[in-house]
């Protein structure tokens, strides 16, 4: 009577465990940039992956980020090493790079072809991909301004990305939201950023349903 009975409750919980949907996998977006996404100058819970993995949290998505940003990193650098980074292939990349570029007043041209070979290999890997755009300095001249500030949303449209004009731009040129070197956010400066793109990374993340 016994063994019956087990028996039975054996069948009953195969039949729940075949029936059961497989768990969810999680879900990751990696963040691929140089300081202005690693955090330089910040703690831990002030930079930028802190406070987006916060505001992702609060707005009830599932998503873990990947910082794979390296504070300096040219868009040649992210260029070298982004086979390696995809060894453990995410979900979706917000991609931040060619500040480094721009300050050091490398031709706008080689920043695209670098940017462009990044995102040609993402999409052949079909992973989703936000584009943090940049902005140059004005003082660099009209030419330079005017190639360099061009080429995220023209690598955006050749690659079907979705684009963030300027990672700046909820910041503008205030000093009050930047570190002492005028150049990274500070913590306040980093929680307007976050604030301002959520909508743009929610749209992202949309795309992995």
């Amino acid at each position: 009577m016994k063994s019956a009975v087990l028996l039975n409750l054996l069948a009953l919980l195969a039949t729940f465990w075949l029936a059961a949907p497989a768990q969810a996998a999680e879900r990751t977006v990696l963040l691929y940039g140089d300081s202005l996404l690693a955090g330089l100058g910040l703690d831990a819970a002030e930079g930028f992956e802190a406070q987006l993995q916060a505001a992702l949290e609060a707005a009830g998505l599932d998503v873990r980020l990947v910082n794979a940003s390296v504070s300096g990193d040219t868009t040649a650098n992210g260029r070298e090493r982004l086979d390696w980074t995809l060894g453990e292939p995410p979900d979706a990349v917000i991609l931040g790079l060619g500040a480094n570029d721009m300050l050091r007043a490398l031709p706008p041209q080689t920043a695209e072809a670098n940017l462009d070979a990044m995102l040609t290999s993402l999409q052949a890997a079909d992973l989703p991909v936000l584009l943090l755009g940049m902005l140059a300095d004005r003082g660099l001249g009209a030419d330079y301004v005017q190639a360099f500030d061009g080429l995220y949303p023209r690598l955006a449209a050749r690659h079907d990305a979705l684009l963030y004009p300027f990672y700046l731009q909820a910041i503008g040129l205030d000093p009050q939201f930047y570190q002492a070197d005028g150049k990274h956010p500070n913590a306040e400066g980093v929680r307007r950023i976050v604030a301002d793109l959520l909508p743009m990374v929610k749209a992202l993340v949309a795309q992995l349903d």
